[in-house]
């Protein structure tokens, strides 16, 4: 058995549609032996700062929350005030919870440690895609779960730099026309649509599955200039005229992966943020952006790569390690991976 679908805390059972997201976690831990309901209450515990989020962002033109703060974060970028907001909800309902040894966000310069309690580590990008929430925007939040490496003593930095592959929960809210958070513990891929009438998140999108293939493509086109030979072949390639092979793709490109990732996991196709000459490391964030979607998308028969490797295998050394991303439909992402290593031209 392959480590993308290696047994995780929650059992498989079968998803029913209408379900609420509590009851869908709590099924999980009935089914799972030994479960203490630790990884249950995290898992309600994330949901719930998620709409606490939702409720902001809704009515962040009404309340001051639009714009900038002024300070700039570790990645060098502006932050937004719903940016500040969302970290600082998400790190004191986590903090409470009682469940994390460590929380790591990408609008922090360092890891929190919860040296009393905690047996995981939660690592999160608060609100992907914050340079589109002035123009209203889908935006997102990220996270991933790993269970705690050292089993005594102080957590340490360590506790956070593990594989994708080590991760035993991973998901996202996607803040668009509704409210949706996609959620998987190893066992599959299910999407819960909020309603806002109840305060609850309920079963709409059942054992997702991305397409083997898809029709359309998401990369930012003004890097192009940038890109590696092997990139710009493939840019080529995709738009070129050839229908017996489905060519040319369509392009969708939003500018916040959280929004182009779910229309991919959802469509099929695929998204590609390559290295340039301006980023030659990639610009996503290995913890907080790829990890999580990589082991989405191969939850749901998907792929993820950097161009070289597996992306659930590349053993991380920094808190904030950048890496090109490329997920989507299996056949398309090795198409994208042949071009760039000369495979195919």
């Amino acid at each position: 058995m392959s480590d993308s679908l290696r047994p995780s805390a929650h059992p498989p059972h079968p998803p029913v549609v209408g379900t609420t997201l509590r009851e869908h976690v709590l099924l999980g831990m009935r089914a799972a032996a030994g479960a203490s309901g630790e990884f249950t209450s995290l898992l309600n515990h994330i949901s719930l700062a998620v709409r606490i989020i939702t409720s902001r962002v809704r009515s962040a033109g009404l309340a001051d929350m639009l714009g900038y703060t002024g300070d700039t974060n570790v990645q060098g970028e502006e932050v937004q005030k719903l940016d500040e907001y969302a970290n600082e909800v998400l790190l004191s309902v986590l903090e409470r919870s009682g469940h994390c040894c460590l929380l790591a966000s990408e609008e922090l310069e360092e890891a929190i440690f919860n040296e009393k309690s905690g047996k995981y580590v939660v690592l999160f990008d608060p609100l992907d895609g914050s340079s589109n929430i002035d123009t209203n925007v889908s935006i997102g939040t990220i996270f991933a779960v790993y269970r705690r490496r050292t089993r005594e003593g102080k957590p340490i930095l360590d506790d956070a730099l593990q594989p994708g592959r080590d991760i035993v929960a991973a998901g996202y809210a996607l803040y668009g026309p509704s409210t949706i958070f996609v959620l998987t513990t190893g066992h599959g891929v299910h999407g819960f649509t909020l309603d806002p009438n109840v305060g609850e998140f309920f079963l709409s999108h059942p054992n997702i599955r991305c397409p083997p293939k898809g029709a359309c493509y998401s990369a930012n086109l003004g890097n192009y200039e940038r890109w590696a030979p092997g990139a710009q072949r493939w840019a080529d390639w995709i738009n070129s005229e050839d229908k017996d092979h489905g060519l040319p793709y369509g392009q969708r490109y939003v500018g916040s992966l959280v929004a182009d990732a779910h229309r991919t996991l959802l469509k099929g196709g695929i998204f590609a943020y390559p290295a340039d000459k301006k980023s030659p490391d990639g610009k996503l964030r290995l913890l907080y952006e790829a990890n999580p979607f990589a082991f989405l998308f191969e939850q749901a028969g998907g792929m993820a790569t950097n161009g070289a490797e597996r992306i659930l295998d590349v053993l991380p050394t920094a808190l904030h390690q950048r890496t090109p991303l490329v997920v989507g439909s299996r056949e398309d992402v090795l198409h994208f991976r042949e071009f760039l290593t000369g495979e195919r031209t």
